[in-house]
């Protein structure tokens, strides 16, 4: 386990309500209540429960609207566990384990990396991350996606409808064969060994997923812990092509 990421000075308490998506009432320890902002904008299925603990920080930029940044929520599966609300995080954990070539599936295939570099079947979209080496070295474009649904211990995305995402994986394929496209998930909770296409929220992603697998679109799912202290690096998680079917 790698410590990859430092949080700030958090403050703990309680989600009250989740509200037009940005909005978070929280109840801090000290019994204060407070409007967080929410940076995720997804529906956080199974994970946005009322009177779970949460963390979030505080910023001393007067010009900000809210000082406050919902950073994380505890939920209680099998056992209690930390889940990163904040989807900003992500690509900036990601940039620094790339700087630290820490994924062993990428080190040494790159020298350069840049962020948020056009490309796209209209030339509109931007990748996340554009990992360039020498000439002998086929250009890598990286797209990260967080994920906090789960299914015990298998790591699901999408939870909602997404066409961004179903849109992104028909640009990595279009790139094949003149570059290397890869799709990070990045599992934000240390709880899930494993990873799978959400299936049942979104059936075209999921078919789109595996047609992007047989085309050549690599699939890299990462663990990670999510803790007050900090963001660990727990390695590749176990990677499944269909959402297993739970027979009740």
């Amino acid at each position: 386990m790698f410590k990859i990421y430092q949080y700030p000075p958090l403050l703990a308490g309680k989600l009250i309500k989740r509200y037009k998506r940005f909005l978070a009432d929280i109840r801090l320890a000290s019994g204060e209540i407070i409007t967080a902002h929410c940076p995720n904008t997804g529906p956080m299925t199974g994970v946005c429960v009322p009177g779970n603990l949460v963390q979030v920080s505080q910023s001393s930029d007067r010009k900000r609207k809210l000082p406050y940044t919902w950073e994380m929520i505890e939920v209680k599966d099998t056992q209690p566990t930390w889940v990163g609300v904040n989807t900003g995080l992500p690509n900036r954990v990601v940039k620094l384990a790339l700087e630290q070539q820490l994924f062993p599936e990428l080190a040494g295939k790159y020298d350069y990396i840049r962020t948020e570099v056009k490309y796209g079947l209209d030339g509109q979209s931007r990748v996340d991350f554009l990992l360039t080496g020498d000439d002998s070295q086929s250009p890598i474009y990286l797209e990260v996606k967080s994920v906090t649904l789960a299914q015990g211990k298998i790591a699901l995305f999408p939870d909602t409808v997404t066409t961004r995402g179903q849109k992104h994986l028909r640009e990595l394929m279009a790139l094949i064969p003149k570059a290397r496209p890869v799709m990070l998930y990045f599992i934000n909770r240390g709880d899930c060994l494993a990873f799978a296409p959400g299936d049942r929220c979104d059936p075209v992603y999921g078919e789109l997923f595996r047609e992007a697998v047989a085309a050549g679109v690599e699939v890299l799912p990462y663990r990670f812990e999510i803790t007050p202290q900090g963001i660990y690096y727990l390695g590749k998680a176990e990677f499944l092509m269909k959402q297993p079917v739970i027979r009740k």
